[in-house]
C-alpha cells in the first residue's frame, strides 16, 4: 500500500520535472512510509528520488532502531551521531538519491511541514537547490481514502463514540470543565485509542460563545448548554465529534437554537454527494441558520477534511470549488454562539459513497437533557 501511493506521488513528481520529495516529520511521512516522528530540534529528513532508488532517510542515531522495525516500504538509513552533526549524513544520503552531482534540483516539499532547520540543510549540501510547493499534491492524494484507511477511521469513530457516551454519565452541577475534560481524555484511552487526536474541547453555558474555548475551572451549573468536542487517534487516523447537551431543562431560546443547529446539520448531510463542492454544503447548513435570522453567529466553515491529521483538505465553506470525490471524508460542523450566552455545534464525520455520502458517526444528535 505504501509502495503503491509512493509511485502515484512520483509519477506527480516526475510529470512536473521534479527530481523528488522531501519529507519532514508530519503526517505525509506517515502516509508513505508508516513511519512517525515528532518534529524536534534533531535534524529528521527523508528523500525520495523520482528515479525509483529506494527512500533515504537522515535520522539521529537515537531513532534508527525506530525506522528499522516500522518502516512499510525499504529503505536507506542514513543516521548521525550528536557528536558529528547531521550534514555528512544528509551529504551521502542526498548522493545516494540523486546522484554525486545533485546541486540544482527543484524538489517537491510540503511548506507548511518543512521548518527553516531543514531548508537550511538542504542548502548546505545542495547549493542552488530550489523548491516546489506541493502542497496540492499531497491533498489530491491523501483526500481520497482506501478501504484500509476507512476502516481505521471507522474505529476511531467507534471509539470516540464509546468514550463519549461514558462521559456524558459523569456529567453533574458542580463538575468543573477542566475535570470533565480530564474525564473526557481517560475515557478516550480506555476505549481503545492510542491518544486524543487533539486536546477535547468542553464550553459549559457562556464559554460554549467561543467555538475554540481554552477549558476552565468554571462549575457546570444547572439549566445549561455544554459543547464536547473530541476525537479519537487509531493507528494514524482521526476521528472528530461535537455534541452539545443540557444540563437540566435548558431555556426555551437555546432549545430554538438546538433545534435549528440540529437542521443545519441534516441539511449540510444532505447536501453531501459524489461532484458536490465545499462551497455548496456550506450554503446548505449556513442557509438553514440564515434564514432563521442567525447568519451572523455562524462564524466558522462547515467542516474540515480529516484522515491523518485532525484538519487536512478540503475546505467545507465558500470558495472550495474543487468538486469532490468518493472517499473523500469530511466533518459537518454548523453552529451557532451567542456571545455572553451559549453556543450549540453538532459536528458529524462523513465520507463521500459511489452513490451518496454516509455518517461515520452515528451518535445521537436529538437534544440529550441530562
Amino acid at each position: 500500500m505504501h509502495k503503491q501511493r509512493i509511485e502515484r506521488m512520483m509519477a506527480e513528481v516526475e510529470a512536473l520535472g521534479l527530481a523528488g520529495l522531501v519529507l519532514t516529520p508530519d503526517a505525509n511521512l506517515h502516509y508513505f512510509t508508516g513511519l512517525n516522528f515528532h518534529h524536534g530540534k534533531r535534524l529528521n529528513l527523508t528523500l525520495i528520488p523520482a528515479s525509483g532508488a529506494l527512500p533515504c532517510l537522515v535520522v539521529p542515531a537515537l531513532e534508527q532502531m525506530q525506522a528499522e522495525a516500522n518502516a512499510q516500504v525499504p529503505v536507506r538509513l542514513f543516521p548521525w551521531a550528536d557528536q558529528d552533526g547531521p550534514l555528512a549524513a544528509l551529504a551521502a544520503a542526498v548522493t545516494a538519491a540523486f546522484g554525486r552531482d545533485a546541486r540544482e534540483l527543484r524538489l517537491a516539499i510540503e511548506p507548511s511541514a518543512m521548518t527553516v532547520m531543514h531548508l537550511r540543510a538542504l542548502e548546505a549540501v545542495m547549493p542552488g537547490v530550489a523548491t516546489y510547493d506541493a502542497t496540492h499534491l499531497f491533498a489530491g492524494l491523501r483526500m481520497v481514502k482506501d478501504a484500509d484507511e476507512l476502516a481505521l477511521i471507522e474505529r476511531a469513530v467507534q471509539i470516540v463514540e464509546t468514550a463519549l457516551q461514558r462521559v456524558l454519565a459523569q456529567i453533574k452541577p458542580g463538575l468543573t470543565e477542566r475535570a470533565l475534560s480530564r474525564i473526557c481524555t481517560d475515557a478516550i484511552i480506555a476505549a481503545g485509542a492510542d491518544e486524543e487526536s487533539f486536546a477535547n474541547l468542553i464550553a459549559s453555558g457562556p464559554n460554549g460563545a467561543s467555538p475554540h474555548h481554552l477549558n476552565s475551572d468554571r462549575p457546570l451549573q444547572q439549566g445549561e448548554l455544554i459543547i464536547l468536542d473530541c476525537g479519537a487517534r487509531y493507528r494514524g487516523y482521526v476521528s472528530d465529534i461535537t455534541r452539545t447537551v443540557a444540563l437540566g431543562e435548558p431555556a426555551p431560546e437555546a432549545r430554538e437554537v438546538y433545534e435549528l443547529v440540529l437542521r443545519a446539520n441534516a441539511a449540510g448531510r444532505a447536501a453531501c454527494r459524489p461532484g458536490v463542492t465545499g462551497t455548496t454544503i456550506d450554503a446548505a447548513t449556513r442557509d438553514v441558520i440564515a434564514q432563521a435570522g442567525y447568519g451572523e453567529y455562524f462564524i466558522h466553515r462547515t467542516g474540515h477534511g480529516f484522515g491523518l491529521e485532525t484538519h487536512e483538505l478540503p475546505q467545507i465553506v465558500a470558495g472550495s470549488d474543487q468538486p469532490l470525490v468518493a472517499g473523500t471524508t469530511f466533518t459537518v460542523e454548523p453552529g451557532i454562539y451567542l456571545p455572553g450566552r451559549f453556543g450549540v455545534r453538532i459536528e458529524d464525520d462523513m465520507v463521500l459513497t459511489a452513490d451518496g455520502a454516509r455518517s461515520l458517526t452515528t451518535f445521537a444528535r436529538e437534544l440529550m437533557v441530562l
